[in-house]
């Protein structure tokens, strides 16, 4: 945390912005689609703060003093940036389950975040539950679509709840502004299909028997449980591939020849990820240990699997504060 120049803690600092610091990642996700990119703009926006701490007056509450810095960052970081997308909003999806896909590293890709990075256990059940929803998947890969600053008026209107008058203010801009910038915005999304998908949250005992069902097919190795899990349309998208498959027997078709491999290859955990349910799988590596290798993001309706998101990305099982980067075969 901000230390004063003699290297003490600043405690004053630290016990009124600390506070903030989940929720600020959460919405630097939210405007930059890269957990990434949101750190270091939640680095640099507690820097700043320090550094101008000793000159804040208090017209406003740290908490908005600290979102203005926030948005300003990531508004200047917009304007140098492409849209981050998944691999469905590329190209049309493969027919042939048999193709290999290959890493695309010059496309920017919406990346994944934790849950455990911004819902703590001890938080408001109502507060978690508000916060899965504005972090789903198919709701961030809309949000870029829309310009920076309609991102940040919807997010601070409809998700956080600021006032309009007080949006304003941190924009610099009129009331009647903010107003018609947030009605576009909602304008624009209601056009957008994605939003209109509702994922199943990781607490629903439906959408953790899913879970866990998904988790008992891989390990076993047992596709025709995975058919039966997976909707007519389901979609498997694996960035930074382009490549993305679409049907219940493509998909399948994909998993049992280039993925399953047999009983015991892979070994899984329950968790979740952008407030969706998730498995973080870990990849044998000999008869004694598994090795970490990523993690797969379900959405779900109430009775299926309609999308499997893979990010193929081993330090995001640590992310999730689970064992990295090997599972010992007998804790699995």
């Amino acid at each position: 945390m901000a230390q004063t120049e003699d290297g003490s803690p600043d405690a004053e600092f630290t016990g009124l912005a600390g506070p903030y610091r989940r929720e600020l990642l959460a919405y630097c996700y939210r405007m930059l689609g890269s957990h990434d990119d949101a750190e270091d703009l939640v680095q640099e926006t507690y820097l700043r703060a320090w550094r101008a701490y000793a000159g804040f007056e208090g017209r406003s509450s740290i908490r908005t003093w600290l979102y203005r810095i926030a948005t300003n960052l990531c508004l200047t970081a917009l304007r140098h940036r492409t849209r981050r997308v998944l691999p469905s909003g590329l190209d049309a999806a493969s027919g042939n389950p048999y193709a290999t896909p290959n890493p695309d590293t010059g496309t920017e890709w919406l990346g994944p975040l934790p849950d455990a990075l911004v819902t703590p256990e001890a938080e408001d059940p109502a507060a978690v539950a508000v916060t899965r929803d504005s972090l789903r998947l198919a709701l961030i890969a809309t949000l870029q679509h829309l310009s920076g600053r309609q991102r940040a008026v919807l997010l601070l209107r409809d998700v956080l709840d600021f006032p309009a008058a007080e949006v304003a203010e941190l924009l610099g801009t009129s009331t009647a502004a903010v107003k018609s910038t947030l009605q576009r915005a909602r304008a624009h999304l209601d056009h957008m299909a994605a939003v209109a998908e509702q994922p199943g949250a990781p607490t629903d005992p439906r959408g953790r028997a899913l879970l866990d069902e998904y988790i008992a097919a891989f390990e076993t190795a047992d596709a025709a449980r995975l058919e039966r899990l997976l909707h007519r349309d389901a979609v498997i998208e694996m960035p930074p591939s382009r490549t993305w498959f679409s049907g219940k027997h493509t998909c399948v078709t994909y998993l049992s020849t280039q993925v399953l491999g047999a009983p015991g290859t892979w070994r899984m955990l329950p968790t979740s990820v952008n407030g969706q349910p998730a498995a973080a799988a870990y990849l044998r590596g000999d008869a004694h240990t598994y090795e970490s290798f990523g993690i797969a993001v379900l959405t779900t309706t109430s009775d299926t699997i309609t999308t499997i998101t893979v990010f193929s990305n081993p330090d995001l099982v640590r992310r999730c504060g689970l064992p990295h980067p090997h599972l010992p075969a007998r804790l699995a």
